[in-house]
Formats: structure tokens, sequence, C-alpha cells
């Protein structure tokens, strides 16, 4: 089996060897500051004890378990502690499949490129269903593309790279189309401090059985190299996950573990809604250029992404590896993910060069 390497390895390798200076926008690498108790954690795992550099207990450090299921409203038994949100999706997405009740994978178009990766890796077949303009999820067009070959529904809310957010109405009703068809909803949730909208609304307040949740702490406290992430799983479905996370990993850093908790515990609200307000701002001055550039383009209601689309001008890597080297601006070309978004760029607003790129974009489309 041939796996398909994501074109933003591509895209950031043709950046770095631009013979000029290039705004990177391509990946969702926060930029601001993380919490200072994170790196107080950090700081003061280093004078611990020998024994705390031995192997953590695999599915994760009991006081974090304990303290994401308190936040979360579910038992620490349900807590899987993983090698990022990506080892938690498709730790999710192995369960759902595992099971026997259908190869297929629905996922929305666009889509986040690692979800239909990890189908393939995983023997499962992917299904994918459009969403609207403003990157919403009609939950009838998922009810007709669900049956019993069905084995996941795999979304993400608040989107990448749409900048959707899913309201309480349309999650309610994907439960219910993964429950009559005996499916796994894995909700992946990584961007829910990024929610912008209010609208906000997690699979885990429906307490279904058919329902995986995941997230993680590379965006919400600005670590993506901190790889730690989580998923919580139904009671009934716990026991595989745990020895197919064992298996693949044995566990995750007991250090980056440690400073997580710490930051749960002691960072204030006052800084997630600084990093909003951040963005909010970010988003205003770079759809103001656009709007001189002449694009069309989407406002997030949540995460930090921004898809625009040029009159005349795809969204092909071709086109991409044109803006590297005639503006000086790295985006992701909207053919990566999926079909329906071909002619659309991504732009990750986690740098603060965001207005200046957002001025060379309009001074190249002039």
């Amino acid at each position: 089996m041939e796996y398909e390497t994501p074109l933003f390895f591509h895209v950031m390798e043709y950046a770095d060897r631009a013979d000029r200076d290039v705004i990177d926008m391509v990946s969702g690498n926060p930029d601001w500051e993380p919490p200072e108790a994170l790196r107080d954690g950090l700081r003061e795992y280093a004078d611990l004890e020998p024994d705390r550099f031995e192997y953590p207990p695999s599915d994760g450090l009991r006081e974090l378990r304990e303290e994401i299921a308190a936040r979360r409203g579910v038992d620490a038994e349900q807590v899987i502690v993983t090698n990022g949100t990506g080892e938690a999706n498709y730790l999710a997405m192995a369960r759902a499949l595992e099971r026997g009740r259908g190869d297929e994978i629905i996922l929305t178009d666009p889509v986040y490129p690692y979800y239909p990766g990890k189908t393939t890796m995983l023997g499962g077949t992917q299904r994918f269903v459009e969403t609207d303009e403003d990157g919403q999820l009609d939950p009838a067009v998922v009810r007709e593309a669900a049956s019993e070959e069905t084995g996941a529904i795999v979304v993400n809310t608040p989107n990448n790279p749409t900048g959707a957010v899913y309201p309480e109405e349309t999650m309610e009703a994907l439960v219910d189309v993964a429950e009559a068809n005996d499916a796994i909803l894995v909700s992946d949730e990584v961007y829910d401090h990024f929610d912008l909208s209010g609208t906000f609304s997690s699979a885990l307040r429906y307490e279904s059985d058919h329902c995986i949740v995941t997230n993680g702490f590379s965006k919400s406290m600005a670590s993506t190299g901190l790889r730690v992430g989580y998923a919580v799983f139904p009671e009934h479905l716990i026991e595989n996950a745990r020895s197919r996370h064992m298996l693949v990993n044995v566990a995750t850093t007991r250090p980056g573990q440690y400073a997580a908790l710490r930051s749960l515990r002691e960072t204030n609200p006052a800084y997630h809604e600084a990093n909003r307000e951040l963005l909010r701002d970010r988003i205003a001055a770079f759809t103001d250029a656009l709007d001189a550039a002449g694009a069309e383009y989407t406002t997030p209601e949540g995460s930090f992404y921004v898809m625009a689309r040029f009159e005349g001008f795809d969204g092909s890597l071709e086109n991409v590896e044109r803006l590297i080297d005639e503006a000086g601006v790295a985006g992701m070309p909207g053919e990566a993910f999926g079909d329906s978004r071909g002619d659309w760029f991504r732009f990750a607003l986690v740098t603060p060069q965001v207005t200046e790129a957002a001025s060379r974009l309009a001074a190249f489309f002039e």
C-alpha cells in the first residue's frame, strides 16, 4: 500500500528554498506565547527526581486524565492521553473501523487532509459530503450518505480549513445519524478555544455511546511541539483503544503531560480571550486587504484560517509556488483539501506579518 504525503511538507520545503523572504501561512503553528504556567511546568520538571524521567502510565498521567475528565464531564477511565490530537484521531478512527460494522468513513469536503490519509492507512473507504459555501455541514446530507457500510463520521469543529463552527442543532443531528446507523461520530475539537462565534457545541454534551471526541493542547496552549493530546471514548470502546495506543506509541511525553497539567490548572481564561482578540484583529486586517485585491473569501467563525479565491487564478500547487516566488507569501492550495475548493487557497493567520502578507497579495493581484 502506498501513502500520499500531505502537500504541507512540499509547500514548506519549497518556501524554505525560495530566493526571497517568504511569509509562512502554511501550517497552524500559533506564533504567540504559550501560557507562562506551561513554561514554569517544564522548568520545574527538569529538577524532579530521576524516576520522573521513566515511562509514564501508557494511557497518561492519572492527574492529567482526571483534570481532563473533570473539565469534559466524563470519567477519567474514558480518557487516553495521546501523542497529540493526530494520534487521538488515529485511535478513534481505528476503533470505529475495527468493530466490523462497516469500512466506510464519511468525511467532509473540504477536509483536513490527514483524515483521508488515516482512512487509507487503516484500510477504510473514503466517502465525501460537501459543506456549503460557508463551510457549514447539513446533517441531512450526511444522513443520506450514511448506510450499513458506514463505520465512522469524522467532523472537525471549529473547522480547518473553512473556519466554520457547527452549532448545537448540527452536532445533535450528527449524533442521531451515527446512532441510527450504528456508526461512530469522531468529533475533532482541537480548535475549541478559538470559537469566535459563541456557537461551538461539543459532541460530549450528548452522552452518546456512538461518539468519540478528540482534542489536545497544541493549539490552545500554542505548543504544537509539546505533542500532548487526548481522546474521550465511550466505555465499551476504550479497552482496544488503550492496547493500540500502547502498541503504537507506548506512551506520550511525561514532561509534556506534566507541563500541560500545570497549565490547565493555572492559566487564567483571560489568556485564551486575548488570543481570540488577536485573531479577530488579524482576520479583519487580512480580509480588508483581500477586499482590496478583489478576492472572495471566508470569514472564520472559529480556528485561524481564511480561504480565499482570486479570479482567474486557481488554487493549484503551481500557483501556490508562484505566490511564494512572486509575492513572498506561502499558503496552501485548495486542492489539498478536496475537490470542492480546488480554486481556493488557505492561509493560516499565525504570523505577526498578517498585514504585510495581505498587502503583498493585494499588490500581486492589482
